[in-house]
């Protein structure tokens, strides 16, 4: 399977992806944990069907530390053991976020408060953006089709 269109080597949609990857790094420098803004990729990755960002986050998460047992069990959260209470409000959050089309209200006030009892007001900024550049990811991925299977962790530096 190829690619519809090739994302890093056009130069108009490079220069948009370049932008989107900056502020990405930006959040390395944030509080929230790694292990949370990993899952929170790869739920909205599993929800949108994006088998690249799938491949390259769960690669990424493992190769961190997290365990096959967290990484298998990410879609169904609510019914895991494995998760803290945080993460599952991360999580929930990430899922309103990422449906957003599936609610007349977008994210809850329940869901927001929830998150909002276990991160600072930097961690729920950080929350937000990795949510929405993860699936600014997924929409390029999925559109072009870019083929999933290959990503060694650290790939993209």
């Amino acid at each position: 399977m190829d690619a519809r269109l090739n994302i890093a080597g056009d130069p108009s949609v490079g220069k948009v992806v370049k932008h989107i990857v900056s502020a990405g790094k930006a959040l390395s420098d944030s509080t929230l944990p790694v292990a949370t803004q990993e899952l929170v990729k790869i739920r909205a990755s599993q929800i949108n069907g994006c088998g690249f960002c799938l491949d390259m986050h769960t690669k990424e998460a493992a190769a961190a530390g997290e365990t096959s047992v967290r990484l298998n069990l990410v879609a169904t959260w609510r019914e895991a053991k494995v998760f803290t209470d945080a993460e599952r409000a991360a999580l929930e959050l990430a899922e309103q976020g990422t449906r957003l089309a599936d609610a007349a209200d977008g994210v809850t006030d329940e869901a927001w408060a929830n998150a909002a009892k276990h991160y600072d007001e930097e961690q729920l900024a950080a929350l937000v953006s990795v949510i929405a550049i993860i699936n600014a990811f997924n929409r390029f991925n999925v559109i072009v089709r870019q083929p999933a299977g290959d990503y060694q962790p650290g790939q993209f530096g």
